[in-house]
Formats: C-alpha cells, sequence, structure tokens
C-alpha cells in the first residue's frame, strides 16, 4: 500500500480507510477526491488554490489540463465563460461527464493537447507537473493552446519541503519535483514571462494541529498511512474539520517561498 495517492489536482495525500468518495469515483493512488475525512487535508489544500485565482478566470475560455476528480474545473465553471479539460484517464473522463456537466471533458495525453492553436485565455495546471516525463513538452502544448496575453496558472510541490535531502522524490509516482527556481526556468525557458511566484503555507491553526500531533500534522497521516492501521479520533477529527481558510497564499514579500508546501506560478504567454 503506498503512503501517497496521487491525482490531477490534488495529488499526493497519504492513503487510509474508505474506497470512494460520495461522488462513486474510486481512490485509486491516482486522485484525490472530495467527500473523504482521510483525505480533506489534501483536498482543502489543493481546493484553496482553485479558490483563491478563479477570479483570473472570470470570463475566460480556462483549459484545465489533468482534472482528476473535477471538482476544481467545476468550480472555475462558475465564473469562466467556458471550461474544457482533458485528462489521460478515460474513468475520470467518464466521471466528469457524467457528474460536472458544464465542464467539456476531453481524453488525451497532456503532451499533445487535443486543442487547437490559441484555443483558450488561461491554461489550468495544478498538481500535475511533477508526474509529466516530459514537462518541457507539455510547457510548449501550454504555450501552443493560450491566445497571446494568456495566462498559465500551475501549483506543484516544492521539492524543498516535499522530498527534503533527496534525489529524488519521495511519492514514488512523480518523475521530477521541482523548487522555486527550477519552476522559473522551466516556464522562462519555454516562452513565459513570470508574473509571479506564491507559495502555500499553513495558517494559524494548522501551525496549532501541527503542535498538537508531534510537530507536523502532515507527518502524523502518514504515519497512519503506512501503518494501515485506524486514525486515532482525535486526529480524524482534526484533519475532517480542515477548511481552505486554514491555508495562507503568500507571495516573496511576505514569506520565505523556499519554505512553502507548495509552489503556485502565474506566467504569462507572450
Amino acid at each position: 500500500m503506498s503512503a501517497f495517492v496521487t491525482d490531477g489536482p490534488g495529488r499526493d495525500a497519504p492513503t487510509g480507510t474508505g474506497s470512494n468518495s460520495d461522488a462513486g469515483l474510486a481512490l485509486t493512488g491516482e486522485r484525490t477526491v472530495p467527500g473523504l475525512d482521510i483525505e480533506n487535508y489534501w483536498f482543502r489544500r489543493h481546493e484553496v488554490v482553485y479558490q483563491r485565482l478563479a477570479h483570473r478566470c472570470t470570463g475566460r475560455d480556462v483549459l484545465e489540463a489533468g482534472f482528476g476528480e473535477g471538482y476544481g474545473a467545476d468550480l472555475l465553471a462558475q465564473v469562466a465563460r467556458s471550461v474544457t479539460g482533458v485528462d489521460y484517464d478515460e474513468s475520470a473522463v467518464n466521471h466528469v461527464r457524467a457528474r460536472y456537466p458544464r465542464v467539456e471533458a476531453l481524453q488525451g495525453n497532456l503532451a499533445a493537447l487535443p486543442l487547437a492553436d490559441d484555443a483558450v485565455d488561461v491554461v489550468v495546471n495544478f498538481q500535475v507537473i511533477e508526474h509529466l516525463w516530459d514537462q518541457s513538452q507539455f510547457v510548449a502544448e501550454c504555450r501552443r493552446v493560450l491566445r497571446p496575453g494568456g495566462l498559465l496558472l500551475m501549483s506543484t510541490p516544492n521539492r524543498i519541503t516535499f522530498s527534503p535531502g533527496r534525489d529524488t522524490p519521495i511519492n514514488p509516482f512523480h518523475t521530477r519535483e521541482l523548487d522555486a527556481g527550477e519552476l522559473t526556468e522551466l516556464l522562462v525557458t519555454g516562452g513565459f514571462a513570470m508574473e509571479t511566484m506564491l507559495g502555500v503555507f499553513h495558517g494559524p491553526r494548522l501551525r496549532e494541529l501541527d503542535a498538537k500531533h508531534g510537530g507536523s500534522i502532515i507527518d502524523a497521516q502518514i504515519q497512519r498511512a503506512l501503518a494501515d492501521a485506524p486514525w486515532p479520533d482525535d486526529l480524524l477529527a482534526d484533519v475532517a474539520a480542515v477548511a481552505t481558510d486554514d491555508f495562507d497564499l503568500l507571495d516573496a514579500q511576505s514569506a520565505d517561498i523556499d519554505t512553502s508546501l507548495d509552489l503556485v506560478a502565474i506566467a504569462v504567454c507572450p
């Protein structure tokens, strides 16, 4: 049993008891899904980025490249003119078509997006790039399908804090993790202009929960997953109660990005 599940969006969560969300999409090791108490920390940690950046999609044609369960694409569809999602997983595509009808779900390879040139105003790619073998090719595809002046919104685990002191990712589903400098280089080399780099951090309440659970609520969850044992009631209750407001999304003027949990890049297509 892996200590992590991986998806698009919402990857990198420890597995535990339970196999399906209320939506009916199986928790297979390839995605985080809403509706599971043991997944809630990771779900909220990724949902917060959608919520805080949704305004960048208002009235625009949006592509989500790697949509996983689809909750994020549906959230963006509340404000966007249109949302198209591309995912390699046929079961995820069928799930999104049935559950989130305002999202146009397509099956396809992110290294060869099934869209025309200059097709969208925004590409969203949250918690996906670290899973791709050819990251540069994907960035090139993002530039191809974006209209001039369009935005690439990308998030990924911060290599420095996610796999500290390792040459290879701790998550077996990851091919290459990035720090802020490496992510910037990837996007700039791919022809994008960086607008900003943000970081996801624990807010005050989560820092209190870190202290309560031995210094890290993340490690506490992973330890239970590795043990494949029932969760203590207090840990499960604390994880189930995590909200998006418990996370901070901060820029380099407000915090040291290298200490963030996840990186969030906003880049502009020339």
